[in-house]
Formats: C-alpha cells, sequence, structure tokens
C-alpha cells in the first residue's frame, strides 16, 4: 500500500505573471519546476503549513486565499494530494532559500518549464490549457 503524502502549493499571481519555483538539485524530481509550497506535517492544517513552507523556501509571508484546485497523483511507492490555493504575498522580497531558483512567468509560458506530473495536471486544470512537452 503506497504512503499517502498531502502537499499545499501557492498560486500567487502579480502583474500578469505567477510565481513557480524549481526544486532543488537533491530533491526528489530535481530541478523540475512547480507552484510553490510543500508538505503539510502532522498536526498542521492547510493554511498553516502553506504559509511555514513559503516562509522557509522563500522568506515571505503570505496571506492564505480561496482553495483553488486539488489533485491526487500516484507516483511510485507513494501518492500525492495536491492542494492548491489562491495566495498574495504580504511582503515583497523573496529569498530563495530551500528552492533552486524561482521565476515569475506568463500563463502562456509554462511550456517552457517542466513539471511534476501532479503539478501539470493542476496547472492544466486551473489555467484551462495544455502546454506542450519538447
Amino acid at each position: 500500500m503506497p504512503s499517502s503524502i498531502r502537499v499545499v502549493a501557492a498560486v500567487v499571481e502579480r502583474n500578469g505573471k505567477y510565481l513557480i519555483t524549481q526544486r532543488r538539485p537533491e530533491a526528489v524530481l530535481p530541478l523540475l519546476w512547480e507552484f510553490p509550497g510543500g508538505r503539510v506535517e502532522e498536526g498542521e492544517d492547510d493554511q498553516d503549513a502553506l504559509r511555514r513552507e513559503m516562509k522557509e523556501r522563500l522568506g515571505v509571508e503570505i496571506k492564505v486565499g480561496p482553495q483553488l484546485a486539488i489533485s491526487v497523483h500516484d507516483y511510485e511507492g507513494y501518492t500525492v494530494t495536491l492542494v492548491v490555493y489562491q495566495a498574495d504575498l504580504v511582503s515583497e522580497e523573496l529569498k530563495p532559500a530551500r528552492v533552486n531558483a524561482f521565476h515569475w512567468v506568463a500563463s502562456e509560458d509554462f511550456g517552457n518549464y517542466q513539471f511534476p506530473p501532479a503539478d501539470q495536471a493542476t496547472m492544466d486544470k486551473l489555467l484551462g490549457f495544455s502546454s506542450s512537452k519538447n
């Protein structure tokens, strides 16, 4: 029976662009791009986890908004439930602490970045487009 992991992610939009982060080289699914966020720890609710992850990974405070999407994706040996929330930055200066990099990207440019399958499915649902892989 695969283990189940609950992950939260933030969709942060600014001036028509969305914040995405790149996983570190030593991470699972290394160097893929994703909406920022991370794992919900035991005893945390989604909003607390998302605020903690954004602080740890990018050094920013956020205001968590409504839930936008939820998707479940089976990877080899585990299942990820990805819950995506709309979020706004409270503090503006991003510092990549536990991510390899971050970019502000227009939705039409998402096809230029490689995302994990769970994120890709959610993006397609959220943004109503399918990106092409080269």
